[in-house]
C-alpha cells in the first residue's frame, strides 16, 4: 500500500498495489502492520457497508467523542463518491480544515479518517456501495455530527443533495459546536 498525507493532520489517501496477472489481480486493502510502519495506529472492530440507491445521497457528517472516538477506512467498492472530512480536532494543526476527494470502484483509493474527524461522502452514481473499517464500536451517546449545508463549513457538494437522512439534516451548526470533544 502506499500512504499519502493530505491536508488534514492524520488523514491519508491509501492506493493499493496490485499484482496483476490473465486472472485480473490482487491487493491487499488493509495489514495493520503497514498501518503502523506509516505511523497510523488503527485496530480495526468493525467493519460496515453502506448501499446507496441514488446518486446525489449524503451521509455525514458524523463523528464519535471521548471517551468513544474512532478512526475509520473509507473505501468505495461500487459506484462513486465525494468524500468529505472536517478536521474538529481544537490542538490539531488543521482545525476546521476540510479535505475532500473521490473514491471510485475504479481508482482503489482508501481515506483514513482520524478520531474526531467529521466525515461525510456523496454518491455520484446510482448503486454506490461504500465500505467502513472502524476502530470503535458505534456508541450512539457519543455520536456527533455537523449539518451537510453548514454555511460556515462551504462544502462543495458536486451534485444536487437528492437523498439524506432527518437525523444528517438535523445537526447543529458548526457554530454552535465548540470541539469534537463537546
Amino acid at each position: 500500500m502506499d500512504f499519502r498525507h493530505t491536508n488534514i493532520e492524520g488523514a491519508y489517501a491509501i492506493s493499493i498495489n496490485k499484482r496483476e496477472d490473465e486472472r485480473g489481480f490482487f491487493a491487499r486493502l488493509f495489514c495493520q502492520d503497514e498501518f503502523k510502519a506509516a505511523g497510523i495506529a488503527s485496530d480495526v472492530v468493525q467493519a460496515n457497508l453502506s448501499h446507496n440507491a441514488y446518486s446525489g445521497t449524503v451521509r455525514g457528517m458524523h463523528y464519535q467523542i471521548e471517551p468513544a472516538p474512532e478512526t475509520k477506512l473509507i473505501r468505495c467498492i461500487r459506484g462513486s463518491i465525494h468524500d468529505v472530512i472536517v478536521d474538529l480536532r481544537p490542538h490539531s494543526p488543521s482545525f476546521k480544515q476540510q479535505l475532500s476527494i473521490t473514491l471510485t470502484e475504479d481508482n482503489n483509493i482508501a481515506l483514513f479518517v482520524p478520531a474526531l474527524c467529521a466525515h461525510g461522502f456523496q454518491t455520484l452514481e446510482d448503486r454506490t456501495d461504500v465500505l467502513y473499517m472502524v476502530s470503535g464500536q458505534y456508541q450512539p451517546e457519543y455520536e456527533r455530527g455537523l449539518r451537510h449545508d453548514d454555511p460556515a463549513l462551504h462544502l462543495k457538494w458536486p451534485l444536487p443533495v437528492n437523498h439524506i437522512s432527518d437525523k444528517d439534516t438535523l445537526w447543529p451548526l458548526l457554530s454552535d459546536t465548540a470541539t469534537a470533544n463537546d
